[in-house]
């Protein structure tokens, strides 16, 4: 039987898919925004690069071991029971776990070479939390699952910090707090948003616990916090692009979580859920403008 180009193609877009490129994207750009918010003179274009690529890599390791170890939680959520390890497109086999930390292993070597090797170990701790920490040990288990998780982000700030100043400044250590705040409400809206698909599987979510009015005050709790510690940085070397974006992403995604707290509903979940998203956007983007900037000016 031959194979035609497009299950040729299918084949290769589940490949790539099975790493989670779009967390894997964000967490790179946490990474940049660490660069971004260090304070010390910058080793160069190529080794940052080179570092984000490594961050990008790691990411991509985890959620691709997120994959591998749960397909049968994956099985039972609609949400996951079309990935690849589900559907046995591909098998969640000995070859793959190779594969996996294979590319952890050069991510965090190709860090280090191109950075240093504090750069090095926050890359490789950022995976290390979200693979083992937030998949293997927490999530199945409680319901802080997502706030230790949230530590993955974090950890990409402090790489990316890390490679300019491995001393990490106060800027890069707000921005790394605020990524610590910013993950869990961002995945508790989309938790709410499957709060039946975690419940019928077992997984003991925020909205699962406590229900949606509850985990809706903790949104707006840790959105608040995080907004506010977001202007901070100002105060520390960052301009007023940087605090123009972080201004105008805290507010909306403050404001989305107003609203959530007066309808714990689907729908706004879901609308807070893409306001995280934006939120975080603006964030990062405004920090790397504002350096930038800077370095132009």
């Amino acid at each position: 039987m031959t194979v035609t180009t497009m299950e040729r193609q299918a084949t290769i877009n589940d490949a790539i898919m099975v790493f989670k490129p779009r967390i894997a994207v964000a967490i790179m750009l946490s990474a940049i925004g660490g660069i971004a918010v260090a304070d010390g003179p910058s080793p160069g274009f190529v080794p940052l690069s080179l570092l984000s690529i490594a961050v990008f890599l790691a990411a991509g390791s985890a959620g691709a071991f997120n994959q591998w170890i749960e397909h049968d939680l994956d099985a039972r959520m609609k949400r996951t029971a079309n990935r690849p390890f589900v559907t046995g497109q591909f098998k969640a086999g000995a070859g793959w776990l190779a594969v996996i930390v294979g590319l952890l292993a050069g991510a965090v070597l190709l860090a280090g070479i191109a950075t240093n090797w504090w750069a090095a170990l926050y890359t490789f701790l950022g995976a290390f939390t979200y693979g083992v920490i937030y998949t293997m040990w927490l999530k199945r288990r409680s319901w802080t699952n997502i706030v230790i998780g949230g530590l993955a982000g974090s950890f990409a700030v402090l790489a990316g910090a890390a490679a300019v100043n491995p001393a990490i400044g106060t800027a890069g250590l707000l921005l790394t707090l605020v990524l610590f705040l910013w993950t869990p409400p961002h995945f508790w809206s989309l938790a709410m948003v499957s709060s039946e698909d975690y419940e019928r599987a077992g997984v003991p979510m925020l909205p699962v616990v406590a229900g949606n009015r509850l985990c809706a005050w903790v949104i707006l709790a840790h959105t608040a916090a995080l907004s506010l510690i977001s202007l901070v940085p100002v105060f520390y070397g960052m301009g007023l692009v940087y605090f123009g974006g972080a201004l105008i992403g805290g507010a909306l995604f403050t404001w989305t979580s107003v609203a959530l707290v007066r309808h714990p509903d689907r729908g706004h979940a879901l609308k807070n859920f893409f306001a995280s998203l934006l939120q975080l956007c603006l964030l990062l983007g405004a920090a790397i403008a504002d350096r930038a900037i800077g370095v132009l000016g």
